[in-house]
Parts: C-alpha cells; structure tokens; sequence
C-alpha cells in the first residue's frame, strides 16, 4: 500500500503471532523495498490491533503517520468499522475514515521538552535549538525546531526546501551527536499562514516521498513559531496532507489519503535465513 507515494507493506500477524528479527525485517525490504513495515498483532484490549513498526534498515519506529491510515483501511474494509483503534510504540491511536479513500489519524499530543525528543543536552526553548551544519559563520542548516511526534523531528526553516541535498545532508544529522535516538530530518518552507512545504530524510528509512509524522512535526513547529496558524495544508513530495493541531485537547490530527496497490508473499527461504543471520 502507499499513504503518499510512499511504500509501506502491512503483514498480517494476528492469527500467527511471532516477533519479527531486524534481519529479518531487512530482508523482506530487499525483496519488497519499503519505507515501513507494519506488523499487525492480536490484542485482549479493546483496541481492534497491536503494530509494530519497522524501518527498511530493521530498526523499529514509535510511529508512521502513512501506515496508520493504510492499516485503518485494510482493518475498515474487513470489520466495516468507520473508527479503529491501534496500540503502537507510541500509545493508543485511534483513526477513522474521512472519505471514500481517506483516513484522518489522531497522532496524540506533541512533546517539546529537551529530555522526552530526546536530545543529547538540555535547551529550555526547542523552537530553535543551537545546531548547525556546514562551514563555521556560513552554515548550510542551522537553528532547527525539534519536537516528538512519537518520533524525533528536526525541522530546519528555509525558503525552498528543493534547493538542499537531503540525501548527502540527511544522513549526518540522522546520526549527529544531539540526536541519541537519531532524528527525522526535514527542511520547510511556510509560503503563506496555511501552508507548509516540506521535504524529509526519514530515519531507518532514508529520503521518502511522504512521512506522516514529519508533516505533523512541521506543521506544530510552525505554528509554535507564529510562522502558520493551528491547521494548515502540509505538502510532501508524494501530495498534501491536512494538519490540525487542536487547541482544546494538543491532539494532532492528520488526514489523507490511502491507496493499496498489490497482495503477495515473502519468500520463506530468505527469510529464514535472515532469522539464523540474526
């Protein structure tokens, strides 16, 4: 399936549960490249599914704003439900349908203090953290908005967000010093009060045409610097997001689209090799 343009593979473990070994979850993105995998899981909660969600590099995410809407509408169009609720890494989230083949996702409130992102030093104020990249007084990056969506984000303001090379940049502030859990990585531009436009160098993923978490990220940080208000259009690579940051509760809400585009199976024999690599 796809949330954005982006790859995201959903396999149903809810009859068979077993852990998926990063080896493992390495080698189905060589045979099935993807940006995140999602693992459904039973649960005795009154939740309708546990996921676990793993990058292409096998590391798990707290959470994938695009693959919750993709699992909410395989689960929908099996149990008929118009609202489902997921437990994941990042806590109990509830998505419901907004349209013929669109889903909104209540991605929970966002945290802005330094030790919950996390970072590697304190900041009283992560509007703007001290950070930069590239020749001391003439920086490629500087000055980012850090905030946690369930994940990490850095969010560098600039005015065109094609213009930078995230496939060389993106991987050193991924791992950069400040970051002990790496970073997503996103440069954004605010052309008016109701609209972002972002690009993003995803963590254990790489460069990707659409991350969820990013774009509510962005659109948070945005607001908090009075560059947009609480809701705003967000624009990835792969389209546009709607973004909400509700006033009366902090929950972010993301709505958009879902398009499921093929079924098959994972090779047995790659992936029980990968299980004894491990």
């Amino acid at each position: 399936m796809n949330g954005l343009g982006n790859e995201i593979v959903v396999v149903d473990l809810r009859a068979t549960p077993s852990p998926i070994a990063a080896a493992e979850a390495r080698a189905a993105a060589r045979q099935e490249p993807y940006d995140q995998l999602m693992a459904l899981y039973p649960v005795r909660s009154g939740a309708d599914a546990a996921v676990r969600i793993y990058n292409n590099d096998g590391s798990e995410a707290g959470a994938c704003g695009n693959g919750m809407r993709c699992i909410a509408a395989l689960l929908a169009a099996e149990t008929g439900k118009a609202k489902l609720v997921f437990e994941t890494a990042a806590g109990t989230i509830p998505c419901w349908r907004a349209g013929e083949a669109a889903f909104t996702v209540d991605m929970g409130p966002p945290r802005f203090r330094w030790d919950q992102i996390p970072l590697a030093q304190e900041f009283a104020d992560t509007r703007r953290i001290e950070l930069e990249i590239g020749p001391r007084g003439a920086p490629v990056l500087h000055s980012p908005s850090v905030v946690s969506m369930g994940n990490p984000h850095a969010i560098f303001w600039v005015d065109d967000p094609s213009a930078y090379d995230l496939q060389k940049i993106g991987p050193m502030l991924e791992h950069h010093p400040m970051f002990p859990e790496r970073a997503n990585i996103t440069v954004a531009a605010t052309p008016t009060r109701e609209h972002v436009v972002i690009r993003t160098w995803e963590r254990g993923a790489g460069l990707t045409k659409a991350c969820g978490s990013a774009a509510c990220a962005a659109a948070v940080a945005a607001a908090r610097l009075r560059r947009t208000g609480r809701k705003v259009t967000v624009t990835l690579p792969g389209g546009d997001l709607a973004i909400e940051w509700r006033g009366d509760d902090d929950h972010v809400l993301m709505t958009g689209p879902v398009e499921y585009e093929r079924e098959g199976r994972f090779d047995a024999a790659l992936l029980a090799g990968a299980g004894a690599a491990s």
